[in-house]
């Protein structure tokens, strides 16, 4: 496996830079994978959805859908996508240090 070098540290990585070992995230990672997503500062309510698909990650195994996020979660959708524009799904795995979505290209 690739390994990308974040905060001065090697962080290991699949072919699209997702991480592949879980115990290597934390909060400080995070705030660097949103940096380089596009996201200068995440905000309280970002990290609530931040914090759920990381904790929905670990316990399923695989980063969560929109709708799961919505149902499971309780999120608002539509602002979902205001929040992390683009493919908020992938943007939260990403930054979540979880998997990348089955559903995402």
């Amino acid at each position: 496996m690739p390994t990308n070098t974040f905060l001065g540290r090697p962080i290991t990585v699949n072919e699209e830079g997702f991480l592949t070992v879980a115990s290597e995230w934390d909060a400080e990672l995070a705030v660097e994978l949103a940096r380089i997503a596009g996201i200068e500062k995440l905000s309280e309510e970002q990290w609530k959805l931040v914090r759920f698909v990381r904790q929905d990650f670990l316990d399923q195994g695989a980063a969560p859908t929109l709708r799961r996020m919505s149902k499971v979660g309780g999120f608002n959708i539509p602002r979902i996508f205001e929040l992390f524009p683009g493919k908020p799904a992938k943007k939260l795995a990403y930054i979540a240090g979880a998997t990348k979505p089955v559903a995402c290209v």
